[in-house]
């Protein structure tokens, strides 16, 4: 029994413990601290403050629902964007759930907005349910309902879009994009 402790479990136990250290405590402390020191917005949830409030992130969507503001993509997590959920419904295109959520946001954005075509990325979720961001098509579409609800002109709320478009990372890495919060906090007069 003592050669098979000293020969066997003493030394697995001892790579258990020292590998349980460094993957366990180690790494994960090194990797924090960099961040912390080198991307500290980014480690911290890329949040959006306003007057010392955090209002939000730029990486996670909001539920709008006011007509004096841009409305997101439809979130598949949970409630409101809701990031413990995250992850998209799994509804297939003949699902009768999906079908019928789909015509639910389609009559509600043709009574806001009118009978124009819906770009397809507002009645569709994205893969994680949490998109923050909508298509300048979206931000186009909804122009005209956030300026009436609004009581300012088409041109007012044309600028703030195009001042919240964002072009493909490295210039051409996915696609032109609006971030629905920062646009939101724009117009009211809240982002600097």
């Amino acid at each position: 029994m003592t050669s098979f402790w000293r020969h066997f479990l003493r030394p697995a136990l001892a790579l258990l413990a020292g590998l349980t250290i460094i993957t366990g405590f180690a790494y994960p402390a090194a990797v924090t601290a960099v961040a912390q020191l080198v991307f500290p917005a980014q480690a911290n949830g890329s949040m959006i403050t306003v007057d010392g409030r955090m209002v939000g992130s730029t990486l996670i969507g909001q539920a709008f629902s006011d007509p004096r503001y841009f409305w997101g993509r439809p979130s598949a997590a949970g409630d409101g964007y809701d990031g413990m959920a995250s992850g998209g419904s799994n509804l297939g295109p003949t699902s009768r759930v999906l079908i019928e959520r789909v015509q639910a946001d389609v009559d509600r954005l043709r009574e806001a907005n009118g009978d124009a075509p819906i770009p397809v990325d507002l009645v569709t979720a994205s893969a994680s349910g949490l998109d923050p961001h909508i298509s300048p098509e979206a931000a186009a579409y909804q122009v005209a309902r956030v300026a009436a609800a609004r009581g300012v002109s088409v041109a007012v709320v044309e600028d703030a879009v195009a001042r919240h478009t964002e072009g493909p990372l490295l210039g051409f890495l996915g696609q032109r994009r609006v971030h629905v919060l920062r646009l939101n906090l724009d117009l009211d007069g809240l982002l600097r």
